[in-house]
């Protein structure tokens, strides 16, 4: 909030974009937090993938995609009024404010 409250009068919309599980080899590589989770409870990556996606309202990860598109919005006209926001895309996961 504080970055748009510096460059907004210069025109700059300052947003963050925090997303939650992504269906990507950051989440789900052999390397990935579903991998390095189920090494430390002993479970299994899949396990690990199935609580996740079932804790969030859709019951599913968030496509990569869908990242973008919400990205595409943000920097475009159509949320022109939009800074100083952060837009959280995680199915419902964190249920919190």
């Amino acid at each position: 909030k504080a970055l748009s409250k510096e460059v907004g009068p210069r025109g700059v919309r300052v947003n963050t974009v925090s997303p939650g599980p992504v269906e990507t080899a950051l989440w789900l590589g052999d390397q990935g937090v579903a991998a390095a989770v189920a090494g430390g409870t002993g479970g299994s990556p899949d396990d690990v993938v199935a609580g996740a996606a079932a804790r969030s309202v859709t019951g599913r990860f968030t496509r990569p995609e869908e990242v973008a598109d919400l990205v595409l919005l943000l920097a475009s006209d159509r949320a022109g009024n939009s800074t100083g926001s952060d837009h959280t895309i995680d199915g419902g996961l964190v249920t919190t404010l």
